[in-house]
């Protein structure tokens, strides 16, 4: 790929600038908030905030207990009666340490998991953590977004609005 983008700046006469300029239009425009599917825990159109001050991504759980190297917890959301108090054993964890929003540290179990948006799915690292007085249960930290997306704050709902038009266009062929 690097061969094909110098012979095509040679080919082109770009600038460095202008590869730059490139390179950046590779990224996705996502909004401040979004809908996303994670295909791995079976969850689909969940509310996510896109948080560029947040480093880790993390998901809302509660009654997280370790027990025979296993993690056992709940996924809470309350827009979705079929999820809400759905529980999930994860096998494949780490432990973490995070700093929360109020500054104070906390241990935290992190998953890996995937999550689809715009179309695509990209391998995602989540915290599980007690988010019951936040309004989303998915929090997208910039460990997720770097190289992948451009937040634009006047956005919402974009991967999830082209889902829902390319779901209707599907259907009226």
């Amino acid at each position: 790929m690097i061969k094909c983008i110098i012979f095509a700046l040679l080919c082109t006469g770009l600038t460095f600038y202008g590869f730059l300029v490139y390179c950046i239009m590779e990224k996705i425009v996502i909004g401040r908030f979004d809908k996303a599917d994670f295909p791995a825990l079976n969850l689909s159109d969940i509310a996510v905030k896109i948080d560029t001050g947040a480093y880790t991504s993390s998901i809302h759980c509660e009654n997280i207990i370790e027990k025979d190297n296993e993690i056992h917890c709940r996924f809470h959301d309350e827009e979705h009666p079929l999820y809400d108090g759905q529980e999930f054993i994860f096998t494949d964890y780490d432990i973490v340490f995070v700093r929360s929003s109020n500054g104070m540290i906390q241990k935290r179990y992190q998953v890996q998991s995937n999550i689809r948006l715009f179309g695509k799915t990209f391998k995602i690292s989540l915290s599980l953590s007690d988010r019951q007085e936040m309004r989303y249960p998915v929090l997208l930290g910039r460990k997720f977004l770097t190289k992948k997306f451009i937040v634009d704050t006047e956005l919402t709902d974009v991967s999830y609005n082209q889902k829902i038009n390319e779901d209707k266009n599907s259907i009226e062929k």
